[in-house]
This record gives structure tokens, C-alpha cells and sequence, in this order.
């Protein structure tokens, strides 16, 4: 387990109490046929997820082109955070979950673009502020030519139930 912070949150939901990071009330709505969360003996499967506002509006554009590195970097914080709304809807609560095993990064870039890996970060820094040690995990990220509605960026990722 997590060793607790300076301010005594030990567990997910109260790493993300303590940092001030709002869940939306529901994850997004998937735009296919498949479910935000598939769970497989332990391990849950979260669906690719995009960087989707509250109000429903898309971060959208081509990285290293109309967006830049540290704009797309936010979006993926974004992603992480719908993540984790999809995420406690399924389980219930963020401390049902023991931690991240993986994420796929995939950044809409522009061809000579070549920090995927900054831009994921967003994510993967968010998770593992929420998740502590246990949030720590492997990952892969690259470019693709296009996303979905022209979305910046989608993560899909993969977690331990507790």
C-alpha cells in the first residue's frame, strides 16, 4: 500500500479529495458499441477514453500542428480524470481499486511531432498523485494520423480491483 501523504490521505479517494480533482457525476457516454469498464477476474479494462468535458464539448485538434505539447499535456489530465469517473462508476468507490497495471496512450499528431510521451504524462501524473505508489505503472504511447471526432488524445488503461 501507498504510503500516506503529508496530509494523511491514504487511499485514492482521499489522494483526490486532498488534490482538489472533481469527478464528473457520470463518465462519458461510449460513441460505440462497447461499455467504459470491463472487469476480468481482478483486472479492469477501461475503454479508451477522450479528453470530454463536463458540459459534453471535445478537445479536439492536431498536436505539434493547432495544439501544442503542454495544451495536449492538460487534455490528458482530462482523460485521466474520466478515467476515473468510469472507473467509480463501476466499482462504487476509487479505494475498490488497488492500482494501475498499464496504460495506451495514443496522441492525434501531426507527422514530425515527437512528444507523446510528455503529452501522456499528464495522465500517468494524475493517476499516480491518486493512486500513490500503486498508481506507478507501465505504459506505451505513439502518434496516430487521426482520433475519433478529432480528439487530441485517448487513453485506454488497464487496473487492479482491490
Amino acid at each position: 500500500m501507498a504510503s500516506p501523504t503529508p496530509d494523511g490521505a491514504d487511499t485514492p479517494e482521499a489522494r483526490l479529495t486532498a488534490a482538489r480533482i472533481a469527478l464528473p457525476p457520470a463518465p462519458p457516454v461510449p460513441i460505440g458499441s462497447f461499455t467504459n469498464v470491463r472487469e476480468c477476474g481482478s483486472l479492469l479494462y477501461v475503454s479508451g477514453q477522450g479528453p470530454v468535458l463536463q458540459d459534453g464539448s471535445l478537445m479536439r485538434g492536431k498536436v505539434g500542428d493547432t495544439v501544442d505539447a503542454e495544451a495536449a499535456r492538460g487534455h490528458a489530465e482530462i482523460v485521466a480524470i474520466n478515467i476515473l469517473s468510469a472507473l467509480r462508476g463501476h466499482c462504487g468507490s476509487l479505494d475498490a481499486v488497488r492500482g494501475v497495471v498499464k496504460l495506451l496512450g495514443l496522441v492525434n499528431a501531426a507527422p514530425d511531432f515527437e512528444r507523446h510521451s510528455f503529452v501522456i504524462d499528464g495522465a500517468s501524473d494524475l493517476l499516480a498523485a491518486v493512486f500513490g505508489a500503486s498508481g506507478v505503472h507501465a505504459r506505451s504511447s505513439f502518434g496516430v494520423s487521426s482520433l475519433p471526432n478529432g480528439i487530441t488524445v485517448e487513453v485506454e488503461a488497464i487496473f487492479e480491483r482491490a
